[in-house]
């Protein structure tokens, strides 16, 4: 399966490369790196929802999202259309794609990166219906993206359809969650700024840290 503007594509984006941006893009990539925007997340959702009650199930439902999306990549479509990453040693164009750390898995199509993350970022807005934040986690979602093509990982289709799965993926589940969870945006002014200050902080860890290696 093999799509050349596709390919065309990626090695245009993958062809600029810094040995700093290399650092900074595997760690942006990282799950681990953003546990604490995830931790921002969980008390921003309280104070839209009000409740713990209600927030709780509101991230019962961000794993429920995050779940179907992830596995409606890597189980049901990836083994269907067996598309190798540009990164694995198998394909033929690997050798001109400039991979950083791992090579994942066989397949890269669609993405469960860019599913899950933008099934989470498009669920919070919904949620919270806040310009800032929806400008915030869009930013987010798309920086993400980027990065698993500056890596070498994927095509820009696979993020393209993942970004597709997660976006439904968090229209279905916020469909069922609003018919059973009544919610009233109650956010606070303080709180208005909690997911945009925490990204930028994010961002800004993840610049020093290579930055660091590099002095």
């Amino acid at each position: 399966m093999d799509w050349g503007f596709d390919t065309d594509l990626l090695l245009l984006i993958n062809g600029f490369h810094h040995p700093f941006f290399d650092e900074f893009m595997l760690l942006y990539s990282s799950k681990f790196v953003w546990i604490p925007f995830y931790l921002v997340i969980i008390l921003y959702l309280k104070s839209c929802l009000g409740t713990w009650k209600k927030t709780l199930l509101g991230v019962l439902a961000i794993i429920a999202l995050v779940a179907l999306s992830d596995q409606i990549s890597a189980t049901l479509l990836r083994p269907y259309f067996q598309r190798m990453r540009p990164s694995n040693p198998l394909n033929p164009i690997s050798q001109f794609v400039h991979v950083v750390g791992s090579r994942g898995g066989q397949y890269g199509f669609p993405s469960c990166h860019a599913a899950n993350i933008s099934a989470i970022a498009v669920f919070v807005i919904f949620i919270c219906r806040d310009k800032l934040t929806a400008v915030t986690l869009i930013l987010w979602t798309f920086l993400m993206g980027y990065s698993r093509l500056y890596l070498g990982v994927h095509y820009p289709s696979d993020i393209v359809v993942g970004l597709g799965i997660g976006c439904a993926s968090a229209a279905l589940v916020y469909c069922i969650f609003k018919r059973y969870v009544t919610i009233e945006t109650k956010k606070g002014k303080s709180s208005h700024y909690l997911i945009p200050v925490m990204w930028v902080l994010t961002v800004l860890v993840l610049f020093c840290c290579p930055l660091a290696k590099l002095l």
